[in-house]
């Protein structure tokens, strides 16, 4: 059968996440998503842990956690089981002063060693959000083999990347590619907004689901990845990390990535990073490589549509009125007849048509800025270098 996965998202003992991600609330809205199997997320922690222990009903969930390793890039691990879990937390209790109050603990070991040690334990290993130009694999090292020195299990792309920018770069053409959320909350902007369609033969206990996941990467049954279109995350073009204006690479450079405008300090964006790494700067997906499809949140198409702010009560309601009638979202986002969603709301089955017909404008992200979906062709806010008698500025 062919479920929906989303394996990276985080509880409410990682820094900067919503009180109320816990198990309960996960799986609640994860339904109302449309996802079937749910990484834990920050199994490592000791309270997150027995909350996941004491939760009898497993067979939507992954035990997966995140790690900081001593070079600031972080790993996302996926492991078998809870006796597996204790194991890798005390081998790694040694090596980090926060495991034991952060969900996202950080060691003093690099990626090699926490390969070795994630593997002896039965897990998976990749890196997680690869491209952001904060805290990943090619913020720190110009290769994956720099940082682990073998291949991982996989390359997690983050919201600012997808497949065509990850197979530019020929190191990866060989690497399976996985598409999560990164969650913070559980609302269903966040929850979801990336997720992996995958191939099993059933739903489990950890153990089951994590087999059936590794079978999946190691096998080629990734059936299709599903993620944001890439210029809507924070980090897509290079731009101003207080000002968020947008900079093109080569004046970002002769700028020495300082704003010319505000002073800020102007982050790489992954667009123009992927560019950097790639030799032949050519798109070339390997065989197995799934398709990858570019999805907008429903609370996110609903907002646009009848032009109110995503987290305001019309958006809501409207959404739960969706949810009761077609179940999920990625079956209204996916499935359902234009003509049965227009009988809803008619701006609002009009916008799920223009997204399926992939005629939404988007406002590109950068600096940390989200991009935003639009009606009609964004006017990109540019640096215009300025003539002066020193020369161009």
């Amino acid at each position: 059968m062919i479920i929906n996965a989303d394996l990276h998202i985080h509880s409410r003992f990682a820094k900067g996440t919503s009180k109320y991600m816990d198990i309960e609330h996960i799986l609640k809205y994860g339904k109302l998503k449309g996802l079937d199997i749910i990484g834990t997320g920050d199994c490592l922690h000791p309270k997150y842990l027995e909350e996941i222990k004491k939760y009898k009903d497993s067979n939507h969930l992954l035990l997966t956690t995140e790690i900081e390793d001593k070079n600031r890039v972080h790993h996302l691990v996926f492991l078998p089981n809870i006796p597996k879990v204790e194991e890798l937390r005390n081998i790694l209790k040694k090596y980090s002063k926060n495991i034991d109050t952060e969900g996202r603990p950080r060691i003093v070991l690099g990626g090699k060693e926490l390969l070795e040690i994630v593997r002896d334990v039965g897990g998976l290993i990749g890196p997680a959000h690869a491209f952001t130009p904060y805290t990943s694999l090619y913020k720190s090292f110009n290769s994956i083999y720099d940082c682990y020195e073998k291949k991982p299990d996989f390359l997690e792309l983050g919201l600012s990347a997808d497949t065509d920018m990850a197979d530019m770069v020929e190191e990866l053409r060989d690497i399976p590619f996985l598409s999560n959320s990164d969650a913070h909350s559980y609302h269903p902007h966040r929850l979801g907004r990336e997720f992996n369609q995958v191939e099993i033969e059933n739903l489990g206990d950890f153990e089951e689901n994590f087999e059936e996941i590794k079978t999946a990467i190691k096998n080629n049954k990734i059936v299709a990845n599903y993620g944001l279109d890439p210029a809507l995350g924070k980090y897509h073009l290079t731009a101003c990390s207080s000002c968020y204006l947008r900079y093109h690479i080569e004046d970002a450079i002769k700028l020495n990535f300082k704003c010319a405008e505000c002073g800020g300090r102007i982050k790489k964006g992954v667009y123009d990073r992927t560019l950097e790494l790639s030799k032949d700067k050519k798109i070339i997906h390997p065989d197995f490589r799934p398709p990858y499809y570019k999805i907008i949140p429903l609370s996110q198409i609903i907002a646009l549509s009848i032009g109110k702010n995503i987290e305001t009560k019309a958006v809501e309601s409207l959404w739960y009125e969706y949810i009761n009638l077609y179940h999920n979202e990625i079956n209204i986002l996916t499935n359902v007849d234009i003509s049965d969603l227009v009988k809803i709301n008619e701006k609002v089955g009009k916008t799920v048509d223009l997204f399926r017909r992939n005629k939404i404008y988007i406002y590109p992200g950068g600096g940390g800025e989200y991009g935003k979906i639009m009606k009609t062709p964004p006017k990109i806010r540019w640096y215009e270098p300025k003539l002066t008698l020193d020369g161009w500025l």
